[in-house]
């Protein structure tokens, strides 16, 4: 394979940091964003990656913040999800030549940090502007920062929830006198539960993807994992710290779920999703983001958090996050539109929890129009309780880390194969990760 040629007015360690952040993927060229001229608002760049139903509300909520001032106007870029996206960006920022701002997974930036990608974010001036710890859950505040310095701010937490069929639960007798799913906590009882409801559906209890889809099977994985209290860590240069016993008996519950009674033993996401939007089963485990699906549906459903299991309240999420990618020579007036911008957008983002995502600005998720709004107010706890992919440079939504994963302890959930052997193929796959320094860091040496 030709390897590819280092751009013009690009230094080897910047080419090399972003060659290595994108895993080998083509190097795509990187959009410039142009001067804003004239007199008039001013015109600030951002980039995202969001399509589909997501896109279209964002479409909506940038209108929104275009129409309420006179001070800036918005021109998005969007670029296809994942690594084409995350390509261009980390090129545009190694070249200083980067948006004005942009989103990214706050997974993802730990490992853009240390290699001068990103600008850091002024706490001074967003406090100004009403954004604060106050108004975020603790948890995904805290996900913003990259050593003491901040680096991304949430939009929201999109958590993997139960989507449940009202007119299926309610005939299995597993619904409170509110309309709740009645509580489990314990896998045995959550297991009883599943077969009593797989005993008024037409097809499966459960509706769960994951045939070659690395991320579904983290997702529900770091679930029951982080329900055990203890995460696994990833100390940068050291050897992964993942309790066995909690992993394997994590592993060993999905594996029993896929059982082919309570749901199918092999199922892709798109199957999981087409069998529960279409009134077959009584359970479905998703992101969020599917929401408006089932609402188009016209399915009889509502959502909760993932049943606790092992003790501890835990669901895994990521967060769609505001960052601003570094500029050389950032225009301080355009600089400081772009914490105007980010204001108006957290303010604004009811919108964003009508599109199923649980907004990170509290003072939202707290109003009485939120609790009016409905499944998304009975999940929206989940902000409190949110776990990220563990922390280091190679981990985070679109990235190699739950590829990973998948490889390891797929034939668990496939043929039942020993759920102990594949964690000790993942904790190798991940050490041999651990052993190598983050490309990104400008000394060359290990950093998390």
């Amino acid at each position: 394979m030709t390897p590819p040629i280092q751009p013009a007015g690009f230094s080897r360690r910047q080419f090399l940091t972003v060659a290595s952040l994108t895993a080998g993927s083509a190097l795509l060229a990187g959009c410039a964003p142009g001067a804003a001229t004239g007199s008039g608002p001013q015109t600030l760049q951002f980039w995202h990656l969001l399509s589909g139903g997501d896109g279209v509300t964002m479409s909506q909520l940038l209108d929104q913040a275009n129409g309420a001032q006179g001070d800036y106007r918005i021109r998005p870029t969007v670029l296809a999800w994942g690594t084409p996206y995350y390509t261009k960006l980390a090129m545009a920022g190694a070249g200083g030549r980067a948006p004005d701002v942009a989103v990214m997974h706050a997974t993802r930036t730990v490992g853009w940090a240390p290699g001068g990608l990103l600008d850091p974010w002024d706490l001074d001036r967003l406090a100004e502007l009403g954004i604060d710890d106050s108004t975020f859950p603790k948890p995904i505040w805290d996900k913003g920062f990259v050593g003491e310095s901040m680096y991304s701010i949430a939009l929201d937490a999109h958590p993997f929830v139960a989507m449940f069929n009202t007119d299926i639960c309610d005939a299995a007798g597993v619904l409170d006198s509110d309309g709740s799913l009645q509580e489990t906590s314990s896998p045995e009882e959550f297991l009883d539960q599943l077969r009593t409801i797989g005993g008024s559906a037409e097809g499966h209890a459960l509706s769960y993807g994951y045939l070659g889809d690395g991320a579904q099977m983290w997702r529900l994985f770091y679930t029951f994992y982080s329900q055990h209290g203890s995460p696994i860590e990833l100390p940068a240069g050291g050897r992964a710290v993942i309790d066995k016993d909690a992993a394997v008996e994590s592993l060993s519950l999905m594996r029993t779920l896929l059982d082919g009674e309570i749901a199918a033993a092999q199922a892709d996401y798109g199957t999981a999703v087409a069998e529960f939007s279409t009134g077959k089963s009584g359970m479905l485990f998703t992101g969020v983001w599917e929401l408006r699906t089932m609402q188009n549906a016209k399915l009889p459903f509502d959502a909760t958090m993932i049943p606790t299991l092992y003790g501890t309240p835990a669901v895994y999420a990521d967060s769609h996050s505001f960052v601003l990618p570094h500029q050389t020579r950032p225009d301080p007036v355009k600089r400081d539109l772009a914490y105007r911008f980010v204001a108006d957008m957290l303010k604004g983002s009811f919108g964003w929890a009508e599109a199923g995502h649980v907004p990170a600005f509290l003072p939202v998720t707290e109003s009485s129009e939120y609790d009016d709004l409905i499944p998304q107010a009975h999940y929206a706890e989940a902000a409190k309780h949110v776990v990220y992919d563990p922390t280091a440079w190679f981990t985070g939504s679109g990235s190699n880390f739950q590829g990973e994963f998948g490889a390891a302890v797929q034939n668990v959930l496939l043929t039942g194969a020993d759920p102990v052997a594949a964690i000790d193929r993942f904790e190798s796959r991940v050490n041999a990760l651990l052993s190598r320094p983050n490309p990104a860091d400008p000394e060359g040496t290990f950093a998390s």
